[in-house]
């Protein structure tokens, strides 16, 4: 990378260095190598490291960095073009769900949650922690919620914990007709738990997909899946399914 002249650009100074960096990742940095520390870089381009940091943040926003700990900021791999959720009317852990279960835990759930699900602040519920993973990096976390008046016929004799517990849950999930469902998704920050599980910073910028599936006339269970927002890229196809797409072109789904 070499010098580039910053002072007459319109543009601010950390947009046009994202872009000469950007640019440099392609055709002189392959994946998984380690950058200059900052301030190796901040020199060669003749800026401040604050400057040099948002250039850099930005970048890993878009995907095209990784600060890894203990490593230091490194070149991402491509995108992956992963589905997300499932065709509409399907329940979590239905064929060709690609979610893996982690563990079962049966507690009260946050104020949010109970307001959603219409049950009593004191009434615990099944929570099902699931993992989705990529090309062997994690992609997402998600936090599903199942009251126990959805899962009655549950045992806990054949499969007391673990991820034996979440699948249990899962089948008897299933046995309800799925009346439909509905998603929102926002913008938040990975906290601690989630930043951990996800490999990243809390504080990080991560996409919250919220989902409620329907039976009986009510909320009959809830979803709340965190992507890591540099290496998601969510759409809504006409089927309503979610999916994830990869790579600089802006394709349309």
């Amino acid at each position: 990378m070499g010098t580039t002249q910053l002072e007459s650009v319109p543009e601010p100074k950390y947009w046009h260095l994202r872009t000469v960096l950007s640019e440099a990742l392609d055709s002189e940095f392959s994946v998984g190598e380690i950058l200059p520390n900052e301030r190796d870089l901040a020199a060669r381009f003749g800026v401040a490291r604050a400057t040099l940091r948002q250039a850099l943040e930005q970048l890993e926003l878009e995907g095209r960095l990784q600060r890894r700990r203990g490593v230091g900021t490194t070149v991402a791999p491509p995108r992956v073009g992963v589905a997300v959720g499932t065709e509409q009317h399907a329940w979590p852990g239905a064929p060709g769900d690609a979610w893996q279960p982690l563990d079962c835990t049966e507690a009260a759930p946050p104020s949010a949650v109970v307001a959603a699900l219409e049950t009593s602040a004191d009434d615990a519920v099944h929570i099902v922690r699931r993992s989705r993973v990529s090309h062997g990096q994690p992609v997402a976390a998600e936090l599903l919620y199942i009251p126990a008046s959805s899962v009655p016929e549950l045992s806990g004799i054949d499969a007391p914990s673990g991820p034996a517990r979440a699948r249990a849950v899962l089948r008897e999930l299933q046995r309800l007709d799925l009346e439909g469902q509905d998603r929102a998704v926002e913008l938040g920050s990975a906290r601690a738990d989630d930043a951990k599980e996800l490999d990243r910073l809390p504080g990080s910028p991560v996409l919250v997909v919220t989902t409620r599936f329907f039976a009986g006339g009510r909320t009959a269970a809830l979803s709340v899946g965190t992507y890591r927002a540099d290496t998601c890229r969510l759409t809504f196809a006409d089927s309503g399914g979610v999916e994830i797409h990869h790579g600089p072109e802006r394709q349309a789904s």
